[in-house]
């Protein structure tokens, strides 16, 4: 997400990257004609399923009797003779686990052993199982990589209540959506659960009065993988429904004894390594991040949630962010939310080693561009262009990414956005002035250079470039 269509700066310095609108983070080619795939055999396990082998998740399953699931799964499956077959099994299985799971949650049916009906961990690690299985399989039919893949999607999408969220089509009651999240720092941890998922659980498909009349609740889990969310995984499940409720929140794990209200929301995520132990520090990749604003302020009405009476746990307006202010290089926490013009974060250029790139010259030692070895890579410089305009336009089109001086950020085009480059990758970049020699200095040209001096001494001394 960024705020606006300009990064405004006074150092000469100072860069900014343009990326494309409508191409965020792909890399552009001819598409050749697709030949039939070949048939793949099963692929080995994935970091965050590898952990089902450990004591404490055989342990969970075992005392929530989901411990049959995965192998009964793996008996369905050798049964399977096509791809179909594999579609509707894999469909059905994927829902089954999930009712399974909420009917659990809610006091239906056994409870499957002493772990607490309210546990989100059993369905967590049940799903994974049957991921280990499916990603494994190698049936008698030719399963190419991209048909196994839409397998795994079908079924965590159905384990996960994201297809399932209906409401039908009266009018005479409320439809609220709340969403939860898989537990994490699993590897510091691997007893934990997630608050949010257990409440996703206990309210999926439950009934509530209000004082507007009766409203119906629907939820889904998402995974916390980095990858999953930049494939849009939360637009893909949310887009469909939201325009027909009435209110929709997230949960996720929070600080212990407290729930807050995150009044701000911002463009940057990462600085954590997800359940597959990949860590990502972005700007939150979007469709269109130019039309994306830096900031998102909640529109819950917070004043009557915190003013509430909500048992045991007491609720807080959070308002505090961590931003890097207009025209600086550094965060700074606010406690009372986001000033105007800051940014959520700075990109790394490290993150952009598989784009194609716009660039002045194919040796990045001649160019702004010399930081990037520093990062560790040489670009692919797909197209050399000196002039600034057409560099614009080229990145427009979607066919790479270019650095630009803040300088110029006041003539870039409607159609691009500018993103803040993380100032330790920034490059220095020497400004000089020429004057006639053996002539002396106009009145002007002597003012100009006494000023010019001064500024570059004030970029000296607060550490700029």
């Amino acid at each position: 997400m960024v705020r606006g269509r300009r990064v405004r700066g006074t150092g000469v310095a100072r860069l900014a990257l343009l990326v494309a609108s409508l191409t965020v983070g792909a890399v552009l080619a001819p598409v050749p004609a697709q030949a039939q795939a070949p048939a793949a055999t099963g692929a080995p396990p994935t970091v965050e399923e590898r952990r089902l082998d450990l004591a404490v998740p055989q342990e969970i399953l075992r005392r929530s009797g989901f411990d049959d699931v995965a192998a009964r799964f793996a008996r369905e499956l050798d049964g399977v003779r096509s791809y179909r077959q594999a579609e509707r099994l894999v469909t059905r299985e994927g829902a089954a686990l999930w009712r399974r799971a909420v009917d659990r949650a809610q006091g239906r049916g056994d409870a499957g052993g002493d772990l607490s009906r309210g546990d989100d961990r059993p369905l967590y690690w049940a799903r994974l199982g049957m991921t280990r299985e499916l990603r494994g399989w190698e049936p008698g039919f030719g399963l190419s990589a991209s048909r196994r893949t839409a397998l795994l999607d079908l079924l965590e999408r159905g384990s996960r209540g994201q297809d399932s969220i209906a409401y039908g089509t009266g009018t005479s009651y409320k439809r609220i959506l709340v969403t939860g999240f898989d537990p994490f720092t699993l590897d510091r941890d691997i007893r934990i659960g997630n608050p949010s998922g257990a409440t996703a659980l206990a309210l999926d498909g439950t009934w509530i009065r209000t004082a507007a009349g009766p409203a119906r609740i629907e939820t889904a889990m998402f995974p916390v993988r980095w990858g999953d969310f930049a494939a849009g995984t939360v637009e893909r499940t949310l887009r469909p429904v939201l325009p027909r409720v009435d209110l929709f929140t997230t949960v996720s794990q929070g600080r212990v004894g407290r729930i807050d209200v995150e009044r701000f929301t911002g463009a940057w995520r990462g600085g954590f390594p997800d359940n597959e132990n990949v860590s990502r520090t972005e700007t939150v990749p979007v469709s269109d991040p130019a039309s994306q604003p830096q900031w998102t302020a909640t529109t819950l009405p917070y004043e009557a949630i915190v003013a509430a009476r909500t048992g045991p746990f007491p609720v807080y307006d959070h308002t505090s962010v961590t931003e890097i202010p207009a025209g600086g290089t550094g965060p700074v926490v606010r406690d009372s939310g986001p000033t105007e013009g800051s940014v959520g974060g700075r990109l790394r250029l490290a993150e952009l080693a598989d784009e194609e790139w716009v660039a002045g010259s194919t040796r990045p030692e001649d160019t702004l561009m010399r930081p990037v070895l520093e990062a560790g890579f040489r670009p692919r410089t797909t197209l050399v262009v000196r002039d600034w305009i057409a560099k614009q336009g080229f990145v427009a089109a979607g066919l790479g990414v270019t650095l630009l001086p803040a300088l110029a950020a006041d003539s870039v085009r409607s159609d691009i956005v500018l993103v803040p480059v993380h100032p330790d990758d920034v490059p220095h970049r020497a400004v000089y002035a020429a004057t006639p020699h053996g002539r002396a200095d106009s009145p002007a040209v002597a003012a100009f250079l006494t000023e010019l001096r001064a500024v570059a001494g004030q970029l000296s001394r607060s550490g700029r470039p």
